[in-house]
């Protein structure tokens, strides 16, 4: 919308409708803010840079595994998993050898699994507590309680270590919380060893509502393997000391693993389909009534697959500058199946886009899931080169559409490669990606977020680096880490020009992918690029949730010259301006006066206050600081304008004015 003079009396008579919108925000802790995003057309227009025709599709043979001489990670864990669903029961039966090797120099007496499934397994654990059985709109539903156990843990000489196990809950203490647990290892493992256990473990899967579990037919695995914690050696993310980094499974946390291999064999109903991480090493084999897959996946520190009897498929090859050669996979619900186009036009243009911005995409493939309406909890979610899109509600879905594939494929980036703590800091994946999901969704849907509306529901600033369960509430969770950060992305941008943004973001992508990078980490690269110091600006609003809060505050008019009416005078003005937040500098502030003459002026922020005298013909009508909302961290804009004190005669005729204005306007705000 287009900035008016009057802007002040707009966020006036829209406050009430804007504080009701703030329940509305639940819905964006997920991974695709699409609600806070300007109006968009009921049907996506096709990317700028989709072609008309449809040109012939190169054909790509599936993958071969990497050498180890040609890894592109440290590779610290190796799976291999063998995984039977029955669907009747709910219930996935699986085997495990997993090898560990140590990053670390210290030698080590324990292993560490996340055990995520059991965070669905009462009311009492920790995620349930937390979020209160809701995650981004979805409630669990009526006994959908989920569960792991693990039947059978062995080294590889065949001794039994069941009786070393013991469940850990080292943020809350929550004994009813088994979702991290302690194997005490038989002998210790020496920096650069590895050690390899056998593992058994049955998974009864939830109904979904948060990631995982079932929706009718539709299965979906994700966290639903024994996975191991990440160990830190000193230096990581800056620790001090080298160790253990463990986290239970929080309301409002994802995660964080080791790079590494993956090799998996999943056994479903004939009728089923599946779509996993990574490729198929062969075709899928029919064995009696079963459908037996064999994916492999190295270089990505996750593996998750999703079954249907009802997925439509469809595969293309796509390759562009930056992008080698990529199987695109679609795994539809069949409401979808027309729809097929606008997946791949979203896939095509994002993985284009953000392999320019970021760096190559490595992958050989890109699965993107369908879920059905009711498994909608499992969609908007990112994997190693697998994602999955909302559910399928309704048949001709807005860019909503785009939006979501754009997003998480966004996160092959962010959290996927360039892999980021999730637990004690989000806002390096989802302020990221946020970032360049709006980019992209202007640049080939034209379609523009409402920044200024986003803005000002960040009602409460809390620091960008806490560890999610830390913030105040789920609300002040999604509120910092998906809007915020992205906000304070886009001031740095605001304050070095795209140009260099650009360079920033480019070259923090390119010194951390296949690492793990912290926010300090992602400063350096800021202060590198730019040659300066970012230190009391991180200080404000990475590392504390400073935001300015500028106030007129004083407005005083006095006439120059002596007449009745102030005819044939000059009118002397002094305005006290001041900001009650964090320090921000070149602060515009607009004055205009009732003959409709404007004047612009900067203020040097770094003060707390500051005086502006002017002398003009005519009396002041008003000033406003920041006119065109462009400082996006300030979210409290009541105190940025004030009326000044007018005659009577003036006062009447402008308030009609006024008046006409706002009621036009109001008109239009129905969005």
């Amino acid at each position: 919308m287009k900035p008016l003079s009057l802007r002040y009396m707009i966020i006036s008579a829209t406050l009430a409708a804007l504080a009701l919108l703030g329940g509305a925000i639940w819905v964006l802790s997920g991974h695709s803010p699409a609600a806070l995003s300007a109006a968009a057309p009921k049907a996506a227009k096709s990317p700028a840079a989709a072609p008309q025709s449809k040109a012939a599709q190169p054909h790509l043979p599936e993958s071969k595994p990497l050498p180890v001489s040609e890894a592109l990670s440290q590779r610290v864990a190796e799976y291999h998993i063998d995984v039977r669903l029955i669907p009747d029961a709910a219930l996935l039966e699986a085997s495990e050898t997993v090898t560990w090797t140590h990053p670390g120099l210290k030698p080590v007496q324990e292993l560490y699994f996340h055990l995520y499934p059991n965070a669905f397994a009462s009311e009492k654990t920790t995620f349930m507590k937390e979020s209160g059985g809701e995650l981004r709109g979805d409630t669990m539903p009526a006994d959908g309680f989920g569960s792991m156990a693990i039947t059978d843990l062995r080294t590889t000489e065949g001794v039994s270590l069941m009786q070393r196990l013991q469940y850990v809950q080292p943020d809350d203490g929550n004994v009813h919380d088994k979702t991290l647990v302690k194997v005490h290892l038989p002998q210790p493992v020496n920096g650069g060893e590895s050690v390899t256990l056998k593992i058994r473990f049955e998974v009864k899967l939830p109904k979904i509502f948060a990631r995982m579990g079932t929706a009718g037919d539709f299965v979906m695995a994700g966290q639903w393997f024994p996975k191991l914690s990440v160990y830190e050696p000193k230096g990581t993310r800056g620790v001090k000391a080298e160790g253990w980094d463990l986290h239970q499974y929080h309301g409002t946390s994802e995660f964080y693993s080791d790079f590494g291999i993956y090799n998996v064999t999943i056994s479903v109903p004939a009728n089923y389909t599946v779509g996993a991480t990574g490729f198929p090493v062969k075709a899928a084999q029919i064995k009696q009534d079963r459908k037996i897959y064999q994916f492999y996946a190295d270089d990505v520190h996750d593996f998750a697959w999703a079954a249907s009897p009802d997925f439509v498929v469809a595969e293309e090859a796509f390759s562009a500058p930056n992008v080698p050669g990529v199987r695109i996979k679609l795994y539809l619900d069949p409401l979808h199946k027309d729809l097929k186009e606008r997946y791949f036009q979203a896939a095509k243009a994002a993985l284009t886009a953000f392999s320019k911005w970021y760096g190559p995409y490595p992958y050989s493939t890109l699965s993107i899931i369908v879920p059905p309406k009711e498994g909608n909890g499992a969609g908007g979610m990112e994997y190693p080169t697998l994602i999955t899109a909302f559910g399928a509600a309704e048949s001709s879905p807005g860019t909503s559409l785009e939006r979501t594939v754009i997003h998480e494929i966004g996160h092959q980036y962010f959290y996927g490669m360039v892999a980021n703590n999730e637990f004690e800091e989000a806002w390096l994946d989802e302020s990221f990606t946020s970032y360049a999901e709006d980019r992209l969704m202007e640049q080939e849907y034209g379609v523009s977020s409402n920044i200024g509306l986003q803005a000002s529901l960040v009602s409460t600033s809390q620091p960008l680096n806490l560890e999610t369960w830390k913030y105040t509430t789920a609300d002040g969770y999604t509120r910092n880490v998906y809007i915020r950060g992205k906000l304070v992305l886009k001031d740095i941008e605001r304050q070095t020009g795209t140009k260099t943004m650009d360079a920033i973001m480019l070259a923090y992508a390119r010194k951390y992918r296949f690492h793990h990078p912290s926010t300090e980490d992602f400063q350096k690269i800021v202060e590198k690029v730019t040659k300066k110091s970012w230190q009391a600006y991180f200080d404000q609003y990475v590392y504390s949730g400073g935001s300015p809060d500028f106030s007129v505050d004083h407005i005083k008019t006095s006439i120059a010259k002596s007449s009745a009416e102030g005819e044939n005078g000059r009118y002397k003005i002094m305005v006290k301006v001041s900001n009650k937040g964090s320090q921000y500098g070149d602060v515009p502030i607009k004055f205009t006066f009732s003959d409709g003459y404007t004047v612009r002026k900067i203020w040097n922020g770094g003060q707390k206050a500051a005086n502006f005298q002017l002398t003009y013909k005519a009396p002041l009508m008003s000033v406003e600081i920041d006119p065109d909302h462009s400082i996006l961290l300030e979210s409290k804009h009541l105190n940025n304008f004030m009326l000044a004190e007018l005659a009577p005669k003036t006062l009447s005729r402008w308030t009609l004015v006024s008046t006409k204005l706002l009621e036009t306007l109001l008109g239009t705000l129905v969005w």
